[in-house]
C-alpha cells in the first residue's frame, strides 16, 4: 500500500496563519523602529544637555592674575553636587598639573580618562563628545572642549560629564511600555482578524454542513443564501448534483429496459430447448442459462457503476444484517448464528441492494460450510482498503466466520474467481464469493479470505461508511 497522504490543509488555519505571521513580524518590526529612534533621540538630547552644560562652566570660569582658576559655576543640577552620581564637571590648565584644577563636588576622588584626539578629534566648532568611564568604572559621555583664558592665554580643557545608565534607564523603561502596549495591541488584533477571517469564511462552513446533509440524504441541494464571490459555486454544485440524479435515474431506466427486453428472448430459448433432443436441449439450455447469467452479472454491473458514487446512496448497517440473520436462522436451523454490532455502527454508504446481495452470500456461504456455528462481526477501521481509495473516507470492516473445515491457504485466491468451485460436495455455482469481491471492488471496498478464530473461513469486507 502507497504511503498516505496527510489531512488536507484547513483555509481557516492558512489564513489565520499567515495574518498572524504577518501582525506579529510588523509590530516587532515597528516596535524596534520607535525603540531604536527613541535613543537616538534621547542621546541627541542628552548630547544637547551636556553642551549646554559645558557652555554654563565656559561662562563661569576665569582665571586670576596669578594665573590659577577660579570661579563657582552654578549648572542648575543637584547631581552634580552628588558624590558618584556620574555626573561631573572639570577644568584644568593643560600641562598645568593638578594645582591647576577645578572639578565638581560629585567627583570626589574619581577620575575620568581624556580620549586620545587622534581618536575622536574636535568638530568645527572645536568640540568633542566621547563616551568613557570614571575610575569606579561607570560609564559616562563626555563633552569637551579648550579654551584660552586670561591675558596669558592659557589653554584650558572643560568637560561636563554626564552618566550614561540614566539615558539607558530611561530608553529601557520606554522599550519596555511600548513593547507591552504593542503586545496588547498585537492580541486585540489578532483576536479581531480571527473574529473577522471566520465571519467571513462562515458561507463556506454552511456549504459543507449542507453537503454533508446531501451525503445523509435529508437534502437534495445546497440551499441558503450565499455572498455572490460563492454563488457561483454553489450554483454549479446543485447542476452537478441534479445532473447525476439525472445520470442515476437514465440508467437505472436503460437496465430496467435491457432486462425487460432480453427476458422473453432467453425464457424462449429455454422453452424450446426443452422440447428438443435431450442431447441438445441439455446444450441449449445450458448455453442459454449461462447467457441469463452473464446478462444479469453486467446488469448487476452497470446499476453498481452508476450508483456507486451518488451522494444520495446510504444503507443502515444494523438493521440489513439483523433481517439476514433472522432469514438464515430459519434456513438453517441447527446453525447458531451469532450476530456482533455495535451500537454507534455508522451507515454503510452503498445501495441496500448490494448491501444484501453481498451479505447474503457470504452468510449463505458460511451457513452451508459451517458446522454448528457463524458469527457477524462489524468494527470501525483506519485501514484504507486499496491504494486507489478515496482519502478522507471512512470505512467499516464487516467479518464473517464459521467454524467450517476451512480452506488451505495456497487455494484462498482461487477461491475468489467466478465460477470457480472447490468442492462439488455442496451445491452451488460458484458465484457467491466472486460476485462479494466485484461489489466491494465497485464501491473502492475490498474482500479478504482468512483462517477464522472459529477454526472455518473468515471473509473480511472493508466497505465504506457515510460521513459523520
Amino acid at each position: 500500500m502507497g504511503d498516505r497522504a496527510g489531512p488536507p490543509p484547513s483555509l481557516t488555519v492558512r489564513v489565520l496563519t499567515v495574518a498572524s505571521l504577518w501582525a506579529v513580524i510588523a509590530l516587532f518590526v515597528i516596535a524596534v523602529l520607535i525603540s531604536t529612534l527613541y535613543r537616538n533621540g534621547a542621546e541627541r538630547g542628552f548630547r544637547d544637555v551636556l553642551r549646554a552644560q559645558l557652555y554654563n562652566l565656559i561662562n563661569s570660569i576665569s582665571i586670576s592674575d596669578a594665573g590659577r582658576l577660579e570661579g563657582v559655576p552654578q549648572l542648575g543640577d543637584l547631581r552634580f553636587s552628588q558624590p558618584g552620581s556620574g555626573w561631573y564637571w572639570i577644568v584644568d590648565i593643560i600641562d598645568g598639573g593638578d594645582t591647576q584644577r577645578l572639578a565638581s563636588v560629585s567627583l570626589g576622588s574619581r577620575t575620568v580618562a581624556v580620549a586620545d584626539v587622534a581618536d575622536v578629534p574636535f568638530d568645527a566648532r572645536y568640540e568633542r563628545v566621547y563616551p568613557s568611564e570614571d575610575s569606579h568604572g561607570t560609564r559616562v559621555m563626555v563633552s569637551e572642549t579648550e579654551v584660552l583664558l586670561g591675558d596669558a592665554r592659557e589653554v584650558a580643557r572643560f568637560r561636563v560629564i554626564g552618566n550614561q545608565a540614566d539615558v539607558d534607564t530611561d530608553v529601557s523603561a520606554f522599550s519596555r511600555q511600548l513593547f507591552l502596549f504593542l503586545a496588547l495591541f498585537g492580541i486585540g488584533s489578532l483576536l479581531v482578524n480571527a473574529i473577522a477571517i471566520l465571519f467571513g469564511l462562515q458561507p463556506l462552513d454552511r456549504i459543507r454542513r449542507s453537503l454533508e446533509d446531501i451525503r445523509a440524504g435529508k437534502t437534495e441541494a445546497l440551499q441558503g443564501r450565499f455572498p455572490r464571490e460563492i454563488a457561483p459555486l454553489t450554483g454549479e454544485v446543485n447542476a452537478l448534483i441534479e445532473n447525476n440524479r439525472r445520470i442515476v435515474e437514465r440508467a437505472r431506466m436503460q437496465v430496467g429496459n435491457l432486462a425487460h427486453s432480453l427476458k422473453t428472448p432467453i425464457a424462449v430459448l429455454l422453452n424450446e430447448a426443452r422440447a428438443m433432443a435431450p442431447g441438445q436441449a441439455r446444450l441449449v439450455e445450458e448455453q442459454a442459462t449461462a447467457m441469463q447469467n452473464q446478462v444479469q452479472h453486467y446488469l448487476d454491473r452497470a446499476r453498481i457503476a452508476a450508483q456507486h458514487n451518488s451522494v444520495l446512496v446510504r444503507c443502515e448497517t444494523a438493521p440489513v444484517l439483523e433481517r439476514l440473520v433472522r432469514v438464515m436462522k430459519r434456513l438453517k436451523p441447527d446453525v447458531d448464528f451469532e450476530l456482533v454490532v455495535p451500537e454507534d455502527t455508522p451507515d454503510l454508504a452503498m445501495e441496500r441492494h448490494d448491501v444484501e446481495e453481498m451479505l447474503g452470500n457470504a452468510l449463505e456461504n458460511a451457513g452451508k460450510w459451517a458446522r454448528d456455528r457463524v458469527r457477524v462481526c462489524v468494527e470501525t477501521t483506519d485501514e484504507r482498503p486499496s491504494d486507489d481509495a478515496a482519502v478522507g473516507r471512512d470505512w467499516v470492516c464487516l467479518s464473517i466466520e464459521d467454524n467450517g473445515p476451512g480452506m488451505p491457504d495456497d487455494r484462498l485466491a482461487e477461491a475468489m474467481k467466478r465460477g470457480r468451485r472447490l468442492d462439488e460436495s455442496k451445491p452451488g455455482t460458484g458465484l457467491g464469493l466472486s460476485i462479494i469481491k466485484q461489489i466491494a471492488a465497485e464501491y473502492r471496498g475490498a474482500v479478504r479470505l482468512d483462517r477464522a478464530p472459529l477454526g472455518g473461513l473468515r471473509v473480511r469486507l472493508t466497505l465504506p461508511v457515510v460521513l459523520r
